[in-house]
């Protein structure tokens, strides 16, 4: 081969990756975006741990369609059940500050988010 087109491929090739270079390195930013924001949010704790559930109310919800959201909870208040249903009773109840959890999608009603597959905080 040539050395002049040789010389051509090189420059072309840097000047290839230079201008997808900013680009690689503003995708992890734009995956940032994709967060969800909650003032308050409650969680079930049964004997066997807590549920993957959340109820939270107050939350701010990317316009994006993912399947995972890193979901911020202001105030998070963990009721604690004495058995394994509900008809047993609250035994006692937590509030953890400023938590971070990753859960699976939402329903929303009436001003209430329903996160669900959130593992266990």
């Amino acid at each position: 081969m040539n050395a002049t087109v040789k010389h051509l491929f090189g420059i072309g090739a840097a000047i290839t990756i230079g201008a997808l270079a900013p680009l690689a390195s503003a995708a992890p930013a734009a995956v940032a975006v994709t967060g969800a924001h909650c003032v308050r949010a409650e969680q079930d704790v049964w004997d066997s741990g807590p549920s993957r559930t959340v109820t939270a109310r107050g939350c701010g919800i990317p316009s994006q369609e993912h399947r995972w959201y890193k979901v911020e909870i202001d105030t998070l208040v963990e009721r604690h059940y004495k058995g394994d249903s509900v008809q047993s009773g609250v035994d006692r109840s937590t509030t953890v500050h400023s938590r971070t959890i990753r859960c699976l999608g939402y329903t929303s009603d009436a001003g209430t988010v329903d996160w669900f597959g959130c593992p266990p905080v």
